[in-house]
C-alpha cells in the first residue's frame, strides 16, 4: 500500500495543480466546449452534402461522413495533447527558471514529464466524451456494439508512438530551445495522410506507403472499424501488431532522447537558457 502511494503521489500532485490552474480560468472552459460544437456542427453540415450518396470509399466505415470524420477529429485531439504537452512543460520551465530545479531533486525527469501529462490526458478524454455525445445524441451518431477492451487496447497502442514522439519533441526543446519540427511534422503528416478528413483510398499512389508509415493511420483505422462495423481482433490485428511495434520504437526513442538531451544540456551548462 506504501509503496502504491509513493507511486501514484507525485502524479496527483500534479493533477491537483493543473486542475487548479485550469480551474481558475473559467471562461476557457466555456470557449473549449463552444468550440467542440461548432466544429461538431460544421462537419455535420458539410456531410449533409454526401446524405442519399452512395460512396464507396466510405463503405468499410458504415457509408456516413460524419460518423468517419467525428473519430477522426476527436482522436487528433489526443494526439495533439501527446506531441505537444511535454515539449511546452519542458519550454515552461526553461522561461521561468524551474527546470534546473525539478531536475536536481530525487524525482526522475520521466516521472515528472508523464505526471505533468495526467491533466491534459483527462481533460482530452472529457473533450473527446463531448464530441460523442454530441455526435449520437444531438446529430445522431449510430455506433456498433463495442468490445470495450479491444477499443482501450486499440487506443493505448494509437496513444503511445505519440507519447514517444513528444518526448522526442521535449528532448529538441531542452538542447535547441525553440523550434522542435517534431510537432509540425506530425501535425501536418498526419492531418494530411492519415485519413482524418477522408479516407486514405483517396491519396495518389505514391502517397500511400508513407501514409502507411504513420502510426495513427492505422489507430485511426481500427477505431472506426471497432465503433461503426464492431470489428474484432482477428479483424484487426495487423492493424495493432503495426501499433505495437510503433509504441515500442517511439517509446524507445522518446525515453532515450529525452535523457540523453538532459546529459548534453547539463554538459553545456545550457539548462538555465531560454
Amino acid at each position: 500500500m506504501a509503496i502504491n502511494r509513493t507511486l501514484f503521489a507525485k502524479p496527483i500532485a500534479f493533477l491537483k495543480r493543473d486542475f487548479k490552474i485550469a480551474a481558475s480560468y473559467r471562461l476557457q472552459f466555456v470557449i473549449q466546449s463552444f468550440n467542440i460544437f461548432l466544429t461538431t456542427f460544421s462537419f455535420f453540415l458539410v456531410s449533409k452534402m454526401f446524405d442519399k450518396q452512395h460512396i464507396t470509399l466510405l463503405e468499410p466505415y458504415g457509408g456516413d461522413y460524419f460518423s468517419f470524420v467525428l473519430i477522426g477529429i476527436a482522436l487528433t485531439d489526443y494526439l495533439t495533447v501527446s506531441t505537444d504537452t511535454f515539449a511546452t512543460e519542458m519550454r515552461n520551465a526553461q522561461i521561468v527558471g524551474t527546470l534546473e530545479a525539478l531536475i536536481v531533486t530525487p524525482t526522475s525527469i520521466n516521472t515528472i514529464l508523464f505526471s505533468s501529462f495526467v491533466y491534459k490526458l483527462l481533460s482530452s478524454s472529457l473533450r473527446t466524451l463531448f464530441y460523442f455525445l454530441l455526435g449520437i445524441f444531438i446529430f445522431g451518431v449510430k455506433l456498433q456494439d463495442i468490445n470495450v477492451f479491444l477499443l482501450l487496447l486499440t487506443f493505448l497502442l494509437t496513444l503511445l508512438p505519440f507519447v514517444g514522439l513528444g518526448l522526442l519533441s521535449a528532448a529538441f526543446i531542452i538542447v535547441f530551445k525553440q523550434g522542435s519540427p517534431v510537432s509540425m511534422v506530425m501535425a501536418i503528416s498526419s492531418g494530411l495522410l492519415s485519413g482524418v478528413l477522408y479516407p486514405v483510398a483517396v491519396l495518389p499512389s505514391w502517397l500511400k506507403p508513407v501514409s502507411v508509415m504513420l502510426p495513427v493511420t492505422h489507430g485511426l483505422e481500427a477505431i472506426r472499424q471497432i465503433l461503426l462495423q464492431g470489428a474484432t481482433f482477428t479483424e484487426i490485428d495487423t492493424r495493432l501488431y503495426c501499433l505495437f511495434i510503433f509504441s515500442i520504437s517511439f517509446m524507445a526513442i522518446g525515453i532515450y532522447a529525452i535523457n540523453k538531451a538532459l546529459q548534453v544540456a547539463s554538459r553545456e551548462g545550457s539548462l538555465l537558457h531560454y
